[in-house]
This record gives C-alpha cells, sequence and structure tokens, in this order.
C-alpha cells in the first residue's frame, strides 16, 4: 500500500532511517482511548469546501482535506461507543484577551474566529460521557488532566486523530509516546491545511513516535481487541 509520504520522502532517505534503526513495532495494548483533537468548525468549516473557499469563512479552515478525515473519525468513533472506549475531545477553546502572547504573534489570525468555529461538527460531536478538554497549547497534555483521566480509564493505548497533523496532533503524539502510552495514527484521519507538512510529519511520527496506518488497517487492529470496561482492562 503506498503510504502518504511515498514520493516526498526519497527512498534513500527511508532507507536511512532503516539503517539507523527507526521504525520499529511497539503494537497496541488491550485497551484503547480516541483523541478527537480540534475537529471543530473553525478546522473544518460548516460545509465541505476547497481550501480557498474555506478559509474565507474561518481563516484557520483547512478545507475539504477536513472533511475527508470527518468522516473517517466518524468511523472510528462508532467502533469506539460500541465497544465503550473512552473518547476524549482536546480543543481549542475561545480565546480571551489573556491567552495574547506567543500563539498570538504567530497566528494572529486564530485571535479573531467568532464563536460559531469553536463548535464541533455532528457527525463527530460529543456525547454525554465523554471527556472535554480544553487546551490553550498544541499538545492535548500540555496545561490539561489528560492524563489523569487517561490513567483513571486504564487506557494504555492511544488512537490519535484530528488535525493538524504537523501540529497539535504532533504534539500529542511526542507527549504521549514520552507519557509511555501506545500510540496509533490513521493517516487518514488527521488533517493538516499542508499535504507535504501532513506527510513528513506523519513519517517521523512512524519512524519514533506512533504506529502509522491507514484507517483499514487501523480499524481491523482495533476490531481485534476485546471490548472491556475500566474494571475488567484493571484485572
Amino acid at each position: 500500500m503506498n503510504k502518504p509520504w511515498d514520493g516526498i520522502i526519497s527512498d534513500e532517505e527511508q532507507r536511512a532511517y532503516r539503517a539507523a534503526g527507526f521504525g520499529g513495532r511497539s503494537g497496541l495494548g488491550v485497551r484503547p482511548g480516541l483523541l478527537i483533537i480540534d475537529v471543530q468548525y473553525r478546522t473544518t468549516g460548516t460545509v465541505p469546501r476547497p481550501f480557498w473557499e474555506a478559509i474565507k469563512e474561518f481563516p484557520t479552515s483547512c478545507g475539504q482535506v477536513a472533511w475527508n478525515a470527518v468522516l473517517n473519525i466518524e468511523r472510528l468513533l462508532s467502533l469506539f461507543r460500541a465497544r465503550g472506549w473512552p473518547v476524549l475531545y482536546p480543543y481549542v477553546a475561545p480565546k480571551e484577551k489573556f491567552d495574547l502572547g506567543r500563539l498570538a504573534e504567530k497566528t494572529p489570525s486564530i485571535m479573531t474566529i467568532p464563536e460559531k468555529g469553536y463548535q464541533f461538527p455532528p457527525e463527530v460531536a460529543p456525547r454525554a460521557g465523554d471527556v472535554l478538554l480544553p487546551k490553550k497549547h498544541p499538545s492535548a497534555f500540555f496545561g490539561t488532566p489528560l492524563a489523569s483521566y487517561l490513567i483513571d480509564q486504564r487506557v494504555d493505548t492511544l488512537v490519535v486523530t484530528g488535525c493538524t497533523t504537523s501540529g497539535c496532533v504532533r504534539g500529542s503524539v511526542v507527549d504521549a509516546f514520552a507519557y509511555n502510552f501506545r500510540v496509533l495514527v490513521p493517516w487518514d484521519a488527521v488533517y493538516d491545511r499542508s499535504q507535504v507538512s501532513h506527510a513528513v510529519n506523519l513519517f517521523d511520527m512512524s519512524e519514533k513516535y506512533a504506529e502509522v496506518m491507514s484507517l483499514a488497517d487501523a480499524i481491523e487492529r482495533l476490531e481485534r481487541l476485546p471490548a472491556q470496561s475500566r474494571d475488567e482492562a484493571a484485572e
């Protein structure tokens, strides 16, 4: 199967990673949790549109690629709902004046998003029992109780979806790896406004921090796992 980075990361560079010993496989644990990161209208737009049309509505929208990913996240979400596995939503909350700082300097447009932009598309919206985690910075772990919730829910594997691949997804994956969680990233359930950045970061995460595969392969792997309650996972 072709991978998103084929044709972008040269064969020679991929061989260099192999020669250096990168790209091992960590596998999955027994109790996964699903992270749906920043899948809000501000990154998807209220309807699917090409990128240059989408940013007229919200300047931080990623365009059509976002909606392609949303439909795949919806499939994963259905599986997690059916199995009773934890679902967690790290998301950007509306910005306040005290949020000014490096973020406003680097991405001033993010400080001007209207309230509608912070809503979740209904296809993947949270429901009662899901964990909502407002965050101020890229990593879903930074300044949030995410690690505490995962420990309480006996989660040993994180399935990371959402956006952007090069930003909040990558930051969260690296921190999850640092906390010794197993990490799975379905490459067609994450998205970015730059397809080159999307591909390069997927390659790098695959080599160093996560299992990176197609949605179809991810679902096939997850379906092998038994449905478990938190208490059953602790036995």
